[in-house]
C-alpha cells in the first residue's frame, strides 16, 4: 500500500473514532415506548437509566406532542460526564392530587453533576383541583400538595427554555445546589393560586435566575436559609407576591444568608416588590447580610420596598418577642414606578437586633401622582439622591 495513502487512511480512522467517541448518546423516549397521548413514566425512567450510565455526554429527548406522567424520581450519580433532558412536548401531571401518592415533587431531579433541562416544552401540573382543597394558609398541619419540580444536590447545571405551568404547590424547589442557572425559564399560574411560589431556593450557593418570566400566586422568587451568592437578573414578576428573602427565623438551626443581588427586574401588579421578611417570637437567630436590590421597575405594586421583621401570617407567632435575625448591609438603588399604597417604603426592623447599614439610593415611587412616604422602625437608613423621608412607624 502506498505510504501516503496508508497515513491518510490512519488519520481518517482516528478522526472517525474520535468523532464517534465525542458524540452525545441520544435516548429518545419513543424508542422506549413513550408515545404522544400516552403515559411516559416508564419510558422516561428507562431512557434516563441508559443516558445516566453512558460513558459519553448523553441526552434524553421528549419530542413534540402531549403526554401524561406520574411522579418521577430522576437521580444520579451518573457516569455520563454531562446529561441533558430535552423536552419539546407538553407533559401533564395527574389532575387528581391523590394520584401522586403524597410525592413532595412531581419531577424530582437530584445528585447529578452537569445536568441540563432544556427545550420548548411545558410541564403542566394541572393544579386547580389542589388549589381548591388547599387550606394551608389557615391550617399549619395541612397536607401540602405536590410541587412541579425539585432540583436537589445538583452541581454545574442549567434550566432553560421550558415552562412550568399550574403547579399544585411551589413550581420549583432548589435544595443544596451549587452553580445552577435558570435562563429563559417560564412560570405560569393564576394570581389567586395558593402557595404557587415560582422558584424557592434553600441552602444553595451560586444560583442565578436570569431572563425569566414568572406569573404566579405567591412569591416569584423566594430565598430560604443557608443561601449565598444568589443573582436574580432580568426577571419579569407578576402577578404574585414579589421577590422575597425569607421568611426566616421560624425554626432553630437555620443558616445565614449572604450576598444576594436582584437587578434589572420588572415587578407588576403584585402584593410586594422586593422584600426581606423574618418571624418574631421564634427561635431562629442568624445573620442576613449584603442584600442589594438595584434598577427595579414597580408597576402598581402594593408594597414596593419592604423589610418586615414582624412577619406573622395568620397570627401564627408571638409578636411580643422580637425577631432574632440580624439584617445588615442592605441597599435599595434606582427603584422607580408606581405604588398601590402611600407608604411605598416600609422598613420594620427588629427592636432586639436593629438593622444596620441600610441604604436608600434614588427611590422614585408615586402613589396617585404624588411621591410615596416611608415608614421606618429600628433602622436609620442612609439616603443618597432622592428618597422619601422616614417617619416613625
Amino acid at each position: 500500500m502506498d505510504k501516503t495513502l496508508s497515513i491518510t487512511m490512519c488519520a481518517m480512522f482516528l478522526f472517525i473514532s474520535n468523532f464517534i467517541k465525542t458524540q452525545a448518546k441520544d435516548c429518545n423516549i419513543a424508542s422506549y415506548g413513550g408515545n404522544p397521548n400516552g403515559d411516559i413514566t416508564d419510558a422516561l425512567a428507562k431512557a434516563w437509566t441508559d443516558a445516566c450510565t453512558a460513558t459519553e455526554p448523553s441526552k434524553v429527548i421528549v419530542g413534540p406532542g402531549t403526554y401524561t406522567m406520574n411522579a418521577m424520581d430522576i437521580k444520579g450519580p451518573c457516569t455520563a460526564p454531562s446529561i441533558e433532558l430535552q423536552v419539546d412536548g407538553v407533559i401533564q401531571a395527574p389532575a387528581n392530587p391523590a394520584s401522586l401518592k403524597g410525592a413532595d415533587q412531581w419531577v424530582r431531579i437530584g445528585y447529578v453533576n452537569g445536568f441540563t433541562l432544556s427545550g420548548t416544552g411545558t410541564f403542566d401540573g394541572q393544579g386547580p383541583a389542589a388549589w381548591k382543597a388547599n387550606d394551608c394558609a389557615k391550617n399549619p398541619k395541612c397536607n401540602w400538595p405536590t410541587m412541579n419540580f425539585g432540583f436537589n444536590f445538583l452541581n454545574n447545571s442549567y434550566i432553560r427554555g421550558v415552562t412550568s405551568k399550574d403547579s399544585k404547590n411551589f413550581h420549583v424547589n432548589v435544595l443544596s445546589c451549587n452553580n445552577i442557572n435558570f435562563d429563559g425559564f417560564n412560570i405560569s399560574a393564576p394570581g389567586d393560586s395558593p402557595n404557587t411560589d415560582g422558584i424557592h431556593i434553600g441552602r444553595s450557593n451560586g444560583v442565578t435566575v436570569a431572563n425569566t418570566n414568572i406569573a404566579t400566586g405567591d412569591d416569584c422568587v423566594s430565598l430560604g436559609d443557608g443561601n449565598s451568592n444568589i443573582t436574580v437578573v432580568n426577571v419579569t414578576c407578576g402577578p404574585g407576591h414579589g421577590i422575597s428573602v425569607g421568611s426566616l427565623g421560624r425554626y432553630d438551626n437555620e443558616a445565614p444568608v449572604s450576598n444576594v443581588n436582584v437587578k434589572n427586574c420588572t415587578i407588576s401588579n403584585t402584593m410586594n416588590g422586593v422584600r426581606i421578611k423574618t418571624w418574631p417570637g421564634t427561635p431562629g437567630a442568624i445573620t442576613v447580610t449584603d442584600m442589594h436590590f438595584e434598577d427595579i421597575i414597580m408597576n402598581n405594586v402594593q408594597n414596593p420596598v419592604i423589610i418586615d421583621q414582624e412577619y406573622c401570617p395568620s397570627n401564627q407567632c408571638d409578636k411580643s418577642s422580637p425577631s432574632k435575625i440580624k439584617i445588615s448591609n442592605v441597599s435599595f438603588t434606582n427603584i422607580q414606578g408606581t405604588s398601590q399604597t402611600q407608604d411605598g417604603v416600609v422598613l420594620i426592623c427588629s427592636s432586639g437586633v436593629p438593622c444596620e447599614n441600610v441604604q436608600l439610593n434614588n427611590i422614585n415611587l408615586a402613589f396617585n401622582g404624588a411621591e410615596v412616604t416611608a415608614k421606618c422602625l429600628n433602622v436609620k437608613p442612609t439616603v443618597t439622591g432622592t428618597a422619601p423621608t422616614c417617619a416613625a412607624a
